[in-house]
């Protein structure tokens, strides 16, 4: 197995609008009608046969008179790659170019979450960090990195890690204390990200690489699963049965992002030996809405300072000051809840998506996700005692939401005005 020594650039390299088909051409948008229409509509295919109901956040965020325009853009940006995701290719290591193209996916979960967060007038420029992405691919043969003929694949990995953790710093931090470390486009500026978005930068080039035919050797990336190891490739035929569980898939990868978003943005973190879904469960008691200014309120067994911290916290946000996202976000929460039900990963997303609905005051939505996620899980044994306690918080949370809608005059209730002017601002 050798390596090309000699490269050649082709014309229209970094250029996204030339005529002339070029690797960098095949992240172009391809229109996804269907698909689209259903994520315009908000409704997803609930795992057999149907449709779930609508996915709120956009249109709540309307009628509370927040421009979603860029937001819904991002998101049906999303929405296109996240069709291509057919059963064979989203179990394909993210080392293979197929199906979805993954920066434009990640990219387009940063430019919602962006608009979600920053309201500005222009939306994140997604193909400028396209384009960001290719000059660091490419930039790898005109540096001069790439090894002499007839290099074995272990030396020609170690100029790619020379390449991107040496001449161009790129390291990693901890992408749960830190949101930026999530968000290639950020991480694409500072050079700081999560093993995740490392994982996809690093797949990204071997992708280039071997469109340019400079790979004539089947490669394999291997994640990481502790807090310090980086990204790095191997060469696949050496691999091992042991090597399996560090081979991430395309579908896992945009799991993993939004899951790890979905924690970091949670309202309600009272008990971290718990789950999400129980925690939002635990602050019913409160009453919906409570994430706003009585927020300290909603988490019963946080101390006297981190009571004092969220109350202090909350005053900055009153006043568009930036603090940190320990406390949660609602709107970012909800936006990779529904971005997880569209990939159709869990029915528990179903679940803990309808928590937050609670939470927000939209009872009807929230009893239709709760049963569309019992329909889903019918025949499932509940061994562990975990999941006991989750059914009987899923029931409770049923009960208590029909006994709501069974009250006369619930429906004058307006959740999208209540629930976003108490909590004007996410940062």
């Amino acid at each position: 197995m050798s390596c090309a020594a000699a490269w050649v650039s082709p014309s229209g390299l970094g250029s996204h609008t030339g005529s002339s088909p070029t690797p960098v051409g095949r992240r172009r948008a391809r229109a996804s009608y269907a698909f689209r229409a259903s994520a315009s509509a908000g409704v997803a295919d609930d795992g057999r046969g149907g449709l779930l109901p609508r996915m709120v956040l956009h249109d709540s965020l309307d009628a509370a008179g927040v421009a979603t325009e860029h937001a819904r853009a991002a998101r049906e940006g999303f929405a296109r790659q996240v069709g291509k995701l057919t059963r064979l290719n989203a179990e394909c290591s993210i080392a293979i170019s197929r199906g979805p193209d993954l920066a434009r996916a990640a990219l387009c979960v940063a430019a919602e979450d962006d608009s979600l967060v920053s309201h500005s007038s222009v939306p994140l420029p997604v193909d400028a960090f396209i384009a960001r992405l290719d000059d660091l691919s490419t930039g790898f043969l005109a540096a001069g990195f790439l090894p002499p003929s007839g290099a074995p694949p272990e030396v020609f990995f170690d100029h790619i890690d020379r390449y991107l953790y040496v001449h161009k710093g790129f390291r990693r931090t901890n992408g749960v204390s830190d949101a930026r470390a999530l968000y290639l486009h950020s991480v694409l500026t500072c050079r700081s990200g999560s093993a995740l978005m490392l994982s996809l930068i690093y797949s990204e080039m071997l992708k280039t690489l071997r469109l340019y035919g400079l790979l004539d050797f089947d490669v394999e990336i291997s994640f990481p699963h502790d807090v310090n190891t980086l990204p790095r490739g191997y060469d696949k035929h050496k691999s091992k049965l042991c090597d399996e569980p560090t081979i991430m898939t395309s579908k896992s990868l945009l799991v993993e992002i939004l899951q790890t978003l979905k924690g970091m943005f949670w309202p309600f973190q009272s008990n971290q030996s718990s789950s999400l879904f129980l925690n939002a469960v635990a602050a019913n008691h409160h009453g919906p809405g409570n994430v706003g200014d009585s927020q300290a309120r909603s988490h019963g067994n946080i101390s006297a300072i981190e009571m004092a911290a969220a109350k202090a916290a909350q005053n900055r946000l009153m006043r568009g000051v930036w603090t940190t996202v320990r406390f949660g976000d609602m709107r970012r929460a909800l936006a990779a809840c529904e971005r997880l039900i569209l990939l159709n990963h869990d029915p528990c997303e179903l679940r803990d998506y309808a928590a937050l609905l609670y939470h927000c005051g939209y009872y009807e939505d929230c009893l239709q996700y709760l049963a569309s996620y019992q329909t889903s899980t019918v025949g499932q044994p509940r061994s562990n005692p975990l999941e006991v306690l989750e059914d009987d918080a899923v029931n409770n949370l049923r009960a208590r939401v029909s006994l709501i809608l069974a009250e006369d005059g619930w429906n004058q209730h307006k959740p999208t005005a209540s629930y976003w002017t108490k909590n004007s601002e996410p940062w």
